[in-house]
């Protein structure tokens, strides 16, 4: 498993080619082509701002303007969810490629999850410059804490990632549960409420097993509130991300000689 895995840095071109190819081929033959990926999240941040202010305006005291607030959580969350679940058909869509002897098959779910990075990142140039407006994001040692909650992020996403990867070849009905699980997911993680309600804090030991929880606080703390209290939190997700990912791909290395037939 480690010669596999120690072998994934020499694969760091084909994973970039592979990862430029899919952003292209999301946009080709639309009329503003790559642009698409700054208008998106821009167009998203506008309706929640017009929904939230004016339709059904949220006044909920120390999270406003609350569609920036929301926003913090939703980026990280569309790459998280997006990631997942283009990584459960990764290897059965990319079938052609897996059956060649030399190809690496892990690539493919990787590349999932690097795809909606880059558009994770996009977003941010979105997001950034409307905290500044709002002086609702401060130049602090907070902001050391990004590249951080990032990585860990990165880590947990690419072992589950490899996880459903693999497993889905074998049982498809993976594709229709993860649908639902993620929709539980997203209401069971504080993104569109705080965690500092007390009818949030009266459930924090239920809140403290999602492991998203701990990625969304720390982005909403280094994004908008400014001090980062969640760090232990992090720091603590970061190790179990790390285990989770190699057992993500010992259980990936471990199915990889079925897949051809699987596909």
């Amino acid at each position: 498993m480690f010669a596999n895995l120690a072998n994934l840095f020499r694969y760091r071109g084909l994973i970039q080619s592979l990862v430029a190819r899919e952003l292209k081929a999301r946009y080709r033959g639309s009329v503003l082509g790559f642009f698409w990926s700054f208008v998106n999240p821009l167009m998203l941040l506008l309706v929640y701002s017009f929904v939230f202010s004016t339709i059904m305006p949220n006044t909920t005291k120390g999270i406003q303007p609350y569609a920036l607030f929301m926003f913090c959580g939703i980026l990280p969350w569309t790459w998280f969810a997006a990631s997942l679940s283009e990584s459960t058909n990764s290897l059965i869509s990319g079938g052609n490629l897996i059956k060649k002897v030399l190809f690496p098959a892990e690539v493919l779910p990787i590349v999932s999850v690097l795809t909606n990075m880059v558009n994770f990142f996009l977003g941010l140039l979105i997001l950034v410059p409307s905290l500044i407006f709002y002086h609702r994001l401060h130049l602090s040692f907070a902001l050391l804490w990004f590249p951080a909650a990032v990585l860990v992020q990165l880590i947990f996403t690419l072992g589950l990632a490899l996880i459903l990867a693999a497993l889905t070849v074998h049982f498809r009905d993976i594709r229709d549960l993860l649908a639902n699980i993620l929709t539980l997911w997203f209401f069971a993680t504080p993104i569109i409420y705080s965690w500092t309600q007390d009818n949030v804090k009266a459930y924090k030991a239920l809140f403290d097993l999602n492991p998203f929880t701990h990625l969304a606080i720390s982005y909403q703390e280094i994004l908008f509130f400014g001090p980062v209290g969640h760090w232990k939190w992090l720091l603590a997700l970061g190790v179990g991300s790390v285990l989770l990912f190699l057992a993500g791909y010992w259980l990936f290395d471990r199915l990889r000689d079925s897949f051809a037939e699987a596909v």
